[in-house]
């Protein structure tokens, strides 16, 4: 420990001996000939290539599924249209069938209070028409019952104050008058 000590503080640097693969080559030289032999096997086998095609036909794949996802988009985008265009007509359909309700409920409401209106003016005339014919009943039983009184008044008075001889004589007057 003392060599590696005094040569630390001295600044020497000590050289190890570099392995050799059979005494000839390098370490560094064996592994840039084993890849530049697999590079070329890779390239003798056509690797580059099958990558190559690999990669295009993921390509290819990627770009159909990006074209069926613009279209799918498109088709979306025009369903989405046509529905927002239906629900727009849904309301204004429903605002011209509520509208045309509300005409027809105060067209209803003018019709009953038209009708309401001629059934008590009926009504009204048909009482009157009532009263009318129950005060004209009254009024003839009323006259008949005092021509039935006068009739019979007038039957005492004439059988209290007229006998037969003034009978006989104011027939004769009224004979005597033709």
């Amino acid at each position: 420990m003392a060599e590696a000590e005094t040569a630390a503080h001295t600044g020497a640097v000590e050289h190890h001996a570099e392995p050799a693969l059979m005494g000839f080559a390098p370490p560094v030289a064996i592994v840039s000939a084993s890849m530049l032999v697999l590079i070329l096997i890779m390239l003798w086998k056509k690797v580059p290539s099958a990558i190559t095609k690999g990669l295009d036909s993921s390509i290819a794949e990627i770009k159909a599924q990006l074209e069926e996802a613009r279209s799918l988009r498109a088709e979306a985008e025009s369903l989405r249209k046509e529905y927002a265009d239906k629900i727009a007509n849904a309301e204004k359909d429903a605002a011209a069938l509520l509208e045309h309700a509300r005409h027809e409920a105060e067209a209803i409401v003018a019709k009953a209070e038209t009708d309401t209106a001629e059934v008590i003016t009926r009504r009204e005339k048909m009482a009157q028409d009532k009263i009318a014919a129950t005060e004209l009943a009254a009024v003839t039983e009323l006259r008949n019952q005092a021509a039935a009184a006068a009739a019979g008044a007038a039957k005492g008075l004439i059988a209290a104050n007229y006998s037969a001889g003034a009978d006989k004589t104011q027939v004769d007057q009224a004979i005597a008058g033709i």
